[in-house]
């Protein structure tokens, strides 16, 4: 019987491995060829635009006319007025007559930086042209 020294056996070994990795590469690679060459034939093509219509159709439905548009965003940027005057106040009250007022004041801020945020991601979303 032939002898095999370890090297010899470690490389007929690796010969081997390489060989059955490179056969089922193979197939996993034609698998998917496979695969693509068979159109559907179902009509989800059709089943996916009556969707769309009727999703569209849905949207017009719900959509904000422009009119209470504008006016929403005249009561948003109205309340960012008032809350920025409201800030500007009581900061003012603090620092000329040294009003402990300095929580209220912060609380305002916040109010008035949130209002402002959303005011502008709501005109971004409505107004501007995607």
């Amino acid at each position: 019987m032939l002898k095999l020294t370890k090297y010899q056996f470690k490389m007929s070994a690796l010969r081997y491995a390489s060989t059955i990795l490179a056969i089922l590469l193979s197939f996993l690679t034609m698998l998917p060829a496979y695969a693509q060459e068979a159109p559907p034939a179902d009509n989800g093509a059709q089943i996916l635009n009556e969707f769309n219509k009727q999703n569209r159709s849905d949207i017009r439905a719900k959509a904000v006319p422009l009119k209470e548009k504008q006016q929403i965003m005249f009561l948003l940027g109205l309340g960012v007025i008032l809350l920025v005057i409201i800030t500007g106040g009581l900061g003012l009250a603090m620092g000329v007559f040294g009003k402990p007022l300095f929580v209220a004041h912060m609380v305002f801020a916040a109010l008035s930086i949130t209002l402002a945020i959303a005011h502008a991601i709501v005109g971004l979303v409505w107004f501007y042209p995607f």
